[in-house]
């Protein structure tokens, strides 16, 4: 008997969003309680997905299929893997505190409310989806509002570089809200071409007659096919996942995304091009992915170190988050790239871990900027003493990012580095490691900058701490990092059958051997 518990997922911030639609747009507080509600129903559902998800059995569960276009093998199919309940939760927090840290937003709520929640469906979509075209079209449906998000809702207030780059700032607009919501369309555009491209070439070699990813998986396709479509794949979802070297758009979009928006970008739309590379390319395609699999290992191991460095060298506190994302998301590719158990699971946790670290330092970055008006680290400077509880929040999110044992952020890092070291590729490992150890040098010394260092100016006299609803945002994220810390196998588990289940065909693809 069918649950429909996953089309309920989906369904739930989809129908709070038509409902906000009709709301008039005086009616503030029903336009954020529906929006929180709807939040919630898709939290404590995903909450269900992944307590009641049956570790001891690989395979799919919670199948639901619905006929689209049935004469084109088109089918509204879901259903739930190892993969999918952690990813399912990981959404389900970041939309509810993102709810929560929107609260006080006063410009054209009706409209911000609609689009974000409008977006999370298409996330829950991308992650229950096992019809390409399908996923393909929720994946489409959660990156375009993403536009209208930054350009209307953004902020323009990127810190200006002094010296030979002051030109090129006032040259190309850097920081400023339009000029990010049309990079960040347009590059991903460019991506999801791509990735069109390779979803109609799987369907037209598997027969035409399904776009079921089962199918398409027991699909023998042919050894050029696999090493022509297999890059289609990467770099089409890599664009979002911020691999380099397109990954440009994303710390401007970061930068100029209000603070909701920049918690769903981080944290959880990011992920879902590392998910599409792992679930699309790489399970669809073992020997295309056992072709491209040093160049994509590689490529990971450059963004690791360079999203760090680039990180150590801002004086903008979002543009540090941004180009921290961007090398933690080398980790999730890195692992994907080992193609051994223990680098996949870490792949998976890493989003995870991640999205929740990033969705927290989203949080409190918006929470300084509307105190102190500035994002200008120099600026900044003893807040600990009159925002105590912002001080705390920050410091356990950086202790995550580094990778502190006890912390979500230790135990991703570390399973990430063990299968790199299995599978042989020394130097990813060194390169790994390496961003972790200059991640803890920026970092660090951001935290005692911006929170422990002199006492604030008379310029910052109207400075406070967390207050209402803000405090509901940090205190899940908090509570989720260090659970997932002391307790990784309350998702590890279920990741560890998603894992077991998509792995082999890759590994067979090259004799057993990564």
């Amino acid at each position: 008997m069918k649950d429909h518990l996953l089309s309920l997922i989906v369904a739930a911030p989809a129908l709070a969003a038509f409902i906000v639609l009709f709301l008039p747009a005086a009616e503030r507080v029903a336009i954020r309680v529906v929006s929180l509600v709807g939040a919630a129903v898709a939290l404590a559902l995903s909450v269900v997905a992944l307590v009641t998800y049956d570790s001891a059995r690989s395979g799919l569960q919670r199948v639901e299929d619905y006929p689209v276009v049935p004469s084109m093998g088109v089918h509204l199919r879901l259903a739930q893997d190892g993969w999918t309940g952690p990813l399912l939760l990981l959404t389900g927090v970041i939309i509810f505190a993102g709810v929560l840290a929107s609260w006080s937003l006063n410009k054209r709520d009706k409209e911000y409310f609609f689009l974000l929640l409008i977006l999370v469906a298409g996330v829950f979509g991308v992650f229950v989806s096992q019809d390409l075209l399908i996923f393909f079209l929720f994946y489409e449906i959660a990156v375009l509002p993403m536009y209208l998000l930054i350009g209307i809702w953004g902020a323009s207030h990127a810190v200006p570089p002094k010296g030979p780059f002051a030109a090129a700032w006032k040259l190309f607009a850097v920081g400023d809200k339009q000029y990010a919501a049309m990079k960040l369309t347009l590059m991903l555009l460019v991506g999801s071409a791509a990735i069109l491209v390779a979803v109609f070439a799987l369907y037209q070699a598997s027969g035409g007659t399904s776009f079921d990813l089962t199918h398409l998986a027991a699909t023998k396709y042919d050894r050029t096919t696999q090493i022509i479509v297999f890059p289609l794949i990467w770099l089409g979802f890599g664009t979002l996942a911020g691999v380099f070297p397109f990954h440009t758009w994303s710390p401007d979009g970061h930068a100029s995304a209000p603070t909701a928006v920049s918690m769903l970008h981080a944290g959880v739309l990011m992920k879902l091009g590392a998910f599409g590379v792992m679930r699309v390319g790489m399970v669809l395609l073992p020997e295309g992915t056992a072709y491209w699999v040093p160049v994509v290992g590689t490529v990971a191991a450059i963004n690791v170190l360079y999203g760090a460095f680039c990180a150590m060298s801002q004086t903008d506190l979002k543009y540090i988050i941004a180009y921290s994302s961007v090398s933690h998301m080398g980790v999730v590719m890195l692992g994907a790239a080992t193609l051994t158990p223990a680098g996949w699971n870490g792949a998976v946790f890493q989003m995870v871990a991640h999205g929740i670290m990033t969705g927290l330092f989203f949080a409190l970055v918006g929470l300084v900027y509307e105190r102190a008006h500035t994002r200008a680290i120099h600026k900044m400077g003893g807040f600990a003493r009159v925002m105590p509880g912002v001080a705390a929040f920050f410091t356990l999110a950086c202790l995550s990012s580094l990778g502190l044992p006890g912390t979500a952020g230790f135990v991703s890092e570390f399973v990430v580095f063990l299968g790199a070291w299995k599978s042989g590729h020394f130097y990813w490992t060194i390169a790994g490691v390496l961003g972790a150890f200059v991640t803890a040098i920026y970092v660090l010394r951001a935290t005692r900058a911006i929170f422990w260092g002199p006492g604030p100016t008379e310029e910052f006299h109207e400075l406070s701490d967390a207050r209402h609803t803000e405090w509901g945002a940090l205190v899940i994220l908090g509570t989720c990092l260090v659970l997932l810390g002391v307790w990784p196998r309350l998702v590890l588990d279920a990741i560890d059958v998603g894992s077991s289940t998509h792995l082999p065909a890759a590994l067979a693809a090259m004799g057993g051997k990564p």
